[in-house]
């Protein structure tokens, strides 16, 4: 099991407010740290992975368990 540091679950949040939350979070959160997000969005873990590619953050997981995305995020 990865470690995170923080959550943050966007449960009900539609595009753009999943990714511009996120980018929020991972701004405060220092180079190493991992964020666990939690989403319902089906278009968010496209967006992530493309955010986390253009800004260097590394995708540790993503899973979708019942209607529900699990994003692993550490920040670069």
């Amino acid at each position: 099991m990865i470690q995170f540091d923080q959550t943050l679950d966007l449960s009900g949040l539609n595009c753009p407010m999943p990714l511009l939350r996120t980018k929020a979070i991972l701004a405060q959160m220092d180079s190493g740290q991992v964020l666990n997000v939690i989403g319902t969005d089906p278009d968010s873990p496209r967006e992530f992975l493309t955010y986390a590619r253009q800004a260097g953050h590394e995708i540790l997981e993503l899973v979708e368990t019942d209607g529900k995305f699990h994003c692993l995020i550490r920040k670069a």
